[in-house]
């Protein structure tokens, strides 16, 4: 039973022979295309055949427009990104020579980078006698008081909410 999503396989060799061969094309004198050893793949579409040249990577959409079947090759996008691409690059290099070319306008710049220094940091301590003396500063009593509290409310949910799981759990909900 023949579908509209699977052509008959007559039909299949038919447009391979009239793409391969051309309509009313002789063999004779001509060097037979490679298509029995896989150089074509053909996949048929609503309009016709698409053909793939495996050697080449090129597409054509083979259809027949009424006096005959023609393919015609399908545009490649890879070559116009190719293309694409090239023109940017030549163009990114125009311009890094243009501004290689320039003069340093910005006034007051220097090539060499500044010394690091922070703010932040403390000044070393003194050392006497061969050894170094570290001063903690200790946590106020406000400060302890809070933190104290932020542990208390944490401890409180925990417990809450694995006394809930427990009665999710046993079915106490």
């Amino acid at each position: 039973m023949l579908t509209a999503a699977s052509p008959p396989k007559f039909f299949i060799f038919a447009v391979a022979a009239v793409t391969i061969f051309g309509v009313g094309g002789s063999v004779a004198g001509q060097a037979i295309p490679d298509a029995e050893n896989g150089r074509y793949v053909l996949s048929p579409v609503a309009d016709g055949v698409i053909r793939l040249d495996t050697r080449t990577g090129a597409v054509s959409n083979c259809a027949d427009n009424g006096t005959g079947w023609a393919c015609y090759t399908v545009p490649d996008e890879r070559a116009a990104l190719d293309d694409e691409i090239g023109r940017l690059q030549a163009e990114n290099e125009k311009l890094k020579t243009q501004l290689a070319e320039r003069e340093p306008t910005v006034p007051g710049k220097i090539d060499e980078p500044l010394p690091k220094s922070d703010s932040l940091k403390k000044p070393e301590p003194d050392v006497a006698d061969g050894a170094r003396k570290i001063e903690i500063p200790l946590p106020s009593d406000r400060d302890m008081d809070r933190m104290m509290s932020v542990l208390e409310q944490a401890w409180r949910r925990l417990v809450d909410m694995a006394n809930r799981m427990q009665k999710d759990v046993s079915g106490g909900i």
